[in-house]
């Protein structure tokens, strides 16, 4: 029997560096392309958040010579700061893209390192960001379904965690670094990685997820200057796969590269919330369509869905909007009273609300193994006894429910007028859907920031 581990690190780093842009299928081209403009609204739309107006603030007396573009933001810092807050403000409101199978958040930390990468250095293409783009997904998607569903559990937040490797891959990429530098950044990232899920909730959370873009990015550029990384950082004996899960599958990170693509399972966030919370929010939606029921009526809310549901969002104790992206309750009482669970009902004033409070405090969450993470049944029982229920099987925005161009589109543009309404929202997004055959792939970002 042979026990010696899949060489996870050096498969990885080959299939980055020997991949061709003709070797892209039609599909993932355009997937990506569906990454990066998602990233770039949710980035919009995160960009006066609180956190990271303390971020900037924070960092700007640290800044080096103007490299790269913020989103949304008249700042101009170097390369490296302009990709952790970039990554931070796209994840900041709980509406970046998701992969189910890893409940990853996969295109802030490789999209916000690549885009600092390619203003700083100039002369890349459209085509050669999206394909840098989609080669780092996949990687760290790839080391993300190694590791699951443990990883997660023993509470390592696996957007900042696996989308370090995501930034490396995409930077080296662009850098055209060859098979064994490409290990060393990978190698550079593994010792790098952090983030807790403890922090979901709070500011902190997108600090991990800034962190992963700018140092999977410095982790490529110490690999192009011949800093040389471990071997088997993945799955080495102290590598970065048997320190943090219990159920590694090392073949799940290399089986099918480029044959079989993890990106074609991505999610579009069609809530500003946890990607479970969706198909319980469809569910309040449709019952409040079908049996408008007044919320002093209401006795009692059951929600049953996958273990997972009620592990990641059962805080009935929620204190402000950022915390209640991740409440079962307060997404069940935003839906059933405003018929609407968008980035108004995560708001610090709704989470106040005396009615939302009353509401949530009805609803209770069931665990049932049987029921995918992507489906819910929520039951209402009101105070004389009679009981309504509704069962999703897939949620919106998850790939049994997928958001066409033409929603994602009008995701772009509502998040366009809440964070940054200078914007001229329908050209960014036309010249997005056509990076593929530009010649300059920053030079979509100055539509993003202020004239």
């Amino acid at each position: 029997m042979n026990d010696t581990p899949i060489a996870a690190t050096r498969v990885l780093a080959e299939f980055v560096a020997g991949a061709r842009w003709e070797d892209i299928p039609p599909a993932v081209r355009h997937e990506g392309t569906r990454s990066l403009l998602n990233f770039v609204g949710c980035a919009l739309g995160g960009a006066p958040d609180e956190a990271i107006g303390l971020a900037v603030k924070t960092l700007q007396p640290f800044f080096g010579p103007p490299q790269a573009s913020v989103i949304g933001c008249a700042e101009r810092p170097d390369a490296l700061s302009a990709a952790f807050l970039n990554a931070a403000s796209a994840n900041v409101l709980e509406y970046d893209d998701t992969h189910l199978p890893t409940v990853m958040h996969p295109a802030a930390p490789p999209v916000a390192a690549a885009l600092a990468l390619a203003e700083q250095r100039g002369g890349i293409s459209g085509a050669a960001l999206l394909h840098a783009l989609i080669l780092g997904i996949e990687t760290g998607l790839r080391v993300g379904l190694a590791l699951m569903p443990t990883h997660y559990r023993r509470g390592w937040h696996i957007t900042a965690t696996c989308g370090i490797f995501s930034a490396a891959a995409a930077c080296a990429k662009l850098l055209d670094l060859g098979a064994e530098q490409t290990r060393w950044a990978l190698g550079h990232a593994a010792t790098q990685s952090a983030g807790l899920v403890e922090s979901l909730g709070s500011m902190s959370k997108s600090i991990g997820v800034g962190n992963a873009a700018r140092n999977g990015l410095a982790a490529a550029l110490f690999a192009e200057a011949g800093v040389t990384g471990a071997e088997a950082a993945i799955e080495g004996r102290y590598g970065f796969a048997a320190v943090t899960s219990d159920s590694v599958d090392l073949a799940k990170a290399t089986a099918g590269l480029g044959e079989r693509w993890e990106i074609l399972g991505n999610c579009y966030k069609p809530y500003p919330c946890g990607v479970v919370l969706f198909p319980v929010i469809d569910a309040c939606l449709d019952l409040r369509a079908r049996h408008p029921i007044a919320a002093d009526r209401i006795a009692a809310v059951e929600v049953r869905g996958h273990p997972l549901l009620r592990e990641r969002t059962d805080r009935p104790d929620r204190e402000t909007g950022r915390t209640a992206k991740v409440s079962l309750q307060h997404s069940v009482a935003a839906a059933f009273l405003f018929g609407a669970a968008g980035l108004r009902q995560y708001e610090d004033r709704c989470v106040a609300d005396p009615a939302v409070r009353a509401l949530s405090a009805k609803v209770t969450a069931a665990d049932d193994p049987t029921i995918p993470v992507e489906a819910a049944v929520v039951t209402v029982r009101l105070a004389d006894g009679s009981t309504f229920a509704e069962h999703v099987e897939h949620g919106r925005g998850t790939p049994g429910r997928p958001m066409s161009d033409v929603e994602l589109d009008a995701k772009v543009l509502d998040l366009s007028e809440f964070g940054a309404p200078f914007v001229d929202a329908p050209a960014l997004i036309a010249t997005i859907r056509d990076i593929e055959r530009a010649a300059n792939a920053a030079s979509f970002l100055r539509l993003t920031v202020p004239a």
